[in-house]
């Protein structure tokens, strides 16, 4: 829960700063005509929308089990998460691709680039700061892997993507300010034109990446190899467990994993006395690990369990 905590902080910091970014991007574009300027503004504002479906999804995927969804919504969040790709990628990229042609084909000096070098400035300022508050929260729980290794191993989309999102908003301003200059200072209007392309391809890499990955987490991803470990510690060291035969988990949420189990107990026990361990040990998972919503336990023997997996790869 403390991860959705953080999540919220950065969406926020995004929200408050991708609506003051876009409101002065469409003023200068307004004031200047620059094709760059408006495609900044449409990525700003689409940037806001994106944040408040993540809320929302956030918001989805916290609600209760019920009894349509036993196990919970957890997976609202990868999907809405899937969505604001689909969203970069269909309206910012796609807008900006077609403000850019259009501005090729049909250049037209902009008027007052002054304007435009300051809200590119002011815009920076907004974008750099909301980039740093993710980029602080990501780096909490990323450790000592690489970005790229963590984006790929967290099952929390939520801050990773507002990263994403604002990495490419910082690329794009430094676009913006190349081709308004260069039009400027060369007398080449279609380089403005030619920058709002620029801008479209970086969301359009942004928001493949996010949709692979959102796709992922939707498809079900196994919980981490440490996590796996913890629940493996717990049931092996329970008196009545033979043997853990096998261990499947998968993610429904950043914070909720399914966990199923092949044991094997002691030959002896009785029914009563196995359900009692199953008991014993689903009390003790959820005691030690607040994350794990689902649990079902197969009492099998090492050998059957071998030939179903030998039946399964074959």
């Amino acid at each position: 829960m403390a991860a959705h905590s953080g999540s919220r902080t950065v969406i926020y910091a995004a929200l408050v700063g991708n609506t003051l970014i876009a409101l002065t991007k469409f003023v200068a574009a307004w004031f200047t005509g620059s094709s760059a300027m408006l495609s900044e503004g449409v990525h700003s504002v689409v940037d806001t929308g994106n944040g408040l479906l993540l809320l929302y999804g956030l918001h989805r995927a916290s609600r209760p089990a019920d009894l349509s969804h036993p196990f919970g919504h957890g997976r609202e969040l990868y999907f809405w998460s899937f969505i604001v790709a689909l969203l970069v990628f269909a309206l910012g990229s796609g807008i900006a691709f077609y403000e850019g042609v259009m501005h090729i084909m049909e250049p037209e000096p902009a008027t007052d680039p002054m304007v435009a070098y300051v809200v590119l400035g002011l815009s920076m300022l907004f974008e750099g700061y909301s980039w740093r508050v993710a980029l602080k929260e990501f780096r909490t729980v990323k450790g000592k892997l690489s970005y790229v290794a963590a984006v790929r191993r967290s099952k929390d989309p939520s801050v990773y993507t507002v990263l994403f999102e604002d990495s490419a908003a910082l690329l794009g301003l430094a676009i913006a300010f190349l081709g308004i200059l260069g039009a400027q200072v060369l007398g080449i209007p279609e380089l403005d034109g030619l920058a709002s392309i620029g801008i479209s391809l970086i969301l359009g890499a942004t928001a493949i990446f996010l949709a692979m990955e959102s796709k992922g987490l939707l498809m079900g991803e196994e919980a981490l190899p440490e996590v796996q470990q913890a629940i493996r510690s717990i049931i092996e060291r329970d008196r009545d467990v033979v043997k853990l035969n096998g261990l499947i988990t998968i993610h429904l949420g950043p914070d909720q994993i399914v966990v199923a189990l092949s044991l094997e107990f002691r030959d002896e026990m009785t029914v009563p006395e196995v359900e009692a361990c199953i008991a014993r040990l689903e009390a003790a998972l959820r005691t030690e690990r607040n994350d794990i919503t689902g649990l079902f336990v197969k009492p099998q023997t090492a050998r059957a369990w071998q030939e179903r997996r030998a039946r399964l790869s074959s």
